[in-house]
């Protein structure tokens, strides 16, 4: 069962990141003939940046891929956290496309030439309100998913489609400034551009961070699971819980206090049932241990 939902997330998890190949590929054709031949170099800026895009895409393939893979003699608990090393990757290389766009706009603004400045044409921001419409449709699917999943490589793969919206909001004021006598306000809006990409960057490390050092599940979660097991027949109390994150699946430690008179085949049968629930109610869970303790 666990195997074929496996197969299931992980074909889901294909079929968004082919869908994030192919639309960036497009975006870097339409940009860049735009760009050129709309004399916009923020466009072309923008055009590199979706290339880059498609790059970082083929490195979450890469990372679900290897995060998929069953466990073996070397890898006993699985590989699921080299899908948060790919995240933290990814994260790094936001960090980098937004202090590039960054220091481009605090040059452009040092270095402006306004006699030999060119104003863009209405083909360059036509393709930026394109940008930003398919790079948020983009965010919006590939969030979803990763939610669904609990893909930290998806997920910063969604947050990247939502700097590049933020990046062609940045080439449509710039553009649209630029034309109406203002060319000073493309590259401003680049470096305010910059600090989103970058805050979008540190939660991506953030998180994916946590899944590599054993966080704890949020305290919802372990409430709930406390409610679960403590309306299991048999339990008289829960003595301990512990879970850690592992990639983008959970781990769980659970001590019970039973009847210390019931038999060994009844006690661990309680034990059972506890693990039993854990893991049908919360799927995310890879692996739930039980310890029995007499009272």
């Amino acid at each position: 069962m666990e195997g074929k939902l496996q197969f299931e997330n992980e074909r889901l998890a294909m079929r968004v990141s082919g869908v994030s190949v192919g639309v960036n590929a497009g975006l870097f054709v339409m940009k860049l003939f735009a760009g050129i031949f709309g004399h916009s170099s923020a466009m072309v800026s923008d055009a590199v940046h979706s290339l880059s895009d498609v790059l970082s895409t083929f490195a979450v393939i890469v990372g679900i891929k290897l995060g998929a893979k069953q466990a073996d003699g070397d890898h006993c608990y699985g590989h699921e956290r080299l899908e948060s090393i790919t995240a933290l990757f990814l994260a790094w290389f936001l960090a980098v496309v937004g202090f590039g766009i960054g220091a481009e706009g605090i040059a452009r603004i040092i270095n402006f030439d306004a006699e030999n400045y060119s104003a863009p044409s209405v083909l360059a921001l036509g393709a930026a309100v394109v940008s930003i419409a398919v790079k948020e449709w983009m965010y919006r699917y590939g969030r979803k998913a990763a939610l669904k999943l609990n893909s930290d490589a998806l997920m910063a793969d969604a947050w990247h489609h939502r700097s590049d919206a933020l990046s062609s909001i940045g080439s449509l004021i710039g553009i649209g400034g630029a034309m109406a006598g203002f060319p000073l306000l493309d590259p401003i809006a680049a470096v305010v551009i910059c600090l989103f990409i970058l805050k979008a960057a540190y939660g991506i490390f953030k998180e994916a961070s946590d899944k590599l050092v054993d966080k704890a599940c949020d305290e919802e979660t372990i409430e709930e699971m406390k409610n679960a097991v403590g309306n299991i027949s048999g339990v008289i109390d829960i003595d301990l819980i512990n879970t850690r994150l592992f990639g983008s699946r959970v781990y769980v430690d659970i001590e019970i206090s039973a009847d210390k008179n019931l038999s060994l085949d009844k006690a661990h049968a309680i034990a059972q049932a506890v693990h039993d629930k854990i893991e049908k109610d919360f799927p995310l869970v890879k692996h739930c241990m039980v310890h029995v303790n007499p009272k």
